[in-house]
């Protein structure tokens, strides 16, 4: 039995006359009549009480035609389905990001991409620059959000938003009422960063900067995420260098100063497999982009 069986059944069901039947499907009566036929055979029932005047169905006809409509109900949804993951509408994103992503244009994305796309179901995961490159590697996740520069062939990698250094005091800090901060002011200071080895471009661009200014920052205390980093700050464990997006978290016992000294710019960047095919995930991809046009355009 083939779908198309069951869509020869259901239309004679519904017309109750071969004649009208075959015209809807746009096929001579005679095949039409001998598929039928072939059918009851297959499934060793009558489905129509046949006479010269008039069609009918069977009560078996009956049963069976709420049946074969939802076969074919089903077989249409499962058409539309793959149609839509064919074209990224419907489907899953594994997305990894940094924790600071959160401060700058990934909410604005993840909102814009569940109102056009609801059937798509997004999982994210929050990791470190290096998970997220090993979690792209293992194919865990579809994309990652992360603090460049990063090396690495088998990835693409697309800078989307760059940003200055700033500086993250505690409140009660000496030098919390200076307008700006000179880096060599910092240079007997305790520091709070994240360990090299989670993301290392990150790590040597703060590093660069303060050695360009005669230095080399006393590392006091190590923490994964910026919000931990932050947070130690509040603590008065430390001072630390951080992306001046990191000023949308508002954080009791902090204050932010600019840097006295031009800076170079830290930059945030989507990174996926360079082999990567899936439709959803250049929809999202596609989606950030309108964003950023919008958000300099604006």
């Amino acid at each position: 039995m083939e779908l198309r069986h069951l869509r020869y059944f259901v239309t004679v069901a519904e017309e109750l006359h071969f004649g009208r039947a075959a015209e809807r499907l746009q096929m001579a009566q005679p095949p039409l009549s001998h598929q039928i036929r072939q059918l009851e055979e297959e499934l060793g029932v009558q489905l129509f009480y046949r006479t010269k005047r008039s069609v009918q169905l069977t009560e078996v006809g009956r049963l069976f035609l709420e049946e074969a409509r939802q076969v074919l109900t089903q077989a249409d949804q499962a058409v539309q389905i793959i149609q839509r993951a064919s074209f990224g509408e419907v489907g899953r994103l594994a997305l990894g990001f940094v924790g600071s992503a959160t401060y700058s244009i990934l909410p604005d994305a993840l909102k814009t991409f569940r109102k056009r796309f609801p059937r798509i179901i997004l999982s994210l995961h929050e990791m470190t620059t290096a998970e997220a490159v090993q979690a792209l590697h293992a194919k865990r996740i579809h994309l990652g959000f992360v603090r460049s520069p990063i090396n690495d062939e088998e990835l693409i990698i697309e800078s989307f938003f760059k940003e200055s250094f700033i500086v993250a005091l505690p409140e009660s800090h000496p030098l919390a009422q200076e307008t700006k901060i000179c880096l060599q002011m910092l240079a007997n200071e305790p520091f709070i960063l994240s360990p090299r080895h989670l993301g290392s471009g990150f790590y040597d661009q703060i590093i660069a900067m303060c050695q360009k200014s005669g230095f080399s920052p006393q590392v006091a205390q190590e923490a994964v995420q910026m919000q931990t980093i932050v947070s130690l700050v509040a603590a008065e464990l430390g001072v630390a260098i951080v992306p001046s997006s990191m000023q949308n978290l508002q954080r009791v016992g902090v204050i932010y100063k600019v840097l006295a000294e031009e800076n170079p710019q830290v930059e945030l960047a989507m990174i996926w497999r360079r082999n990567e095919t899936s439709p959803v995930l250049h929809k999202f991809l596609d989606t950030i982009r309108e964003l950023i046009v919008d958000t300099r355009s604006g």
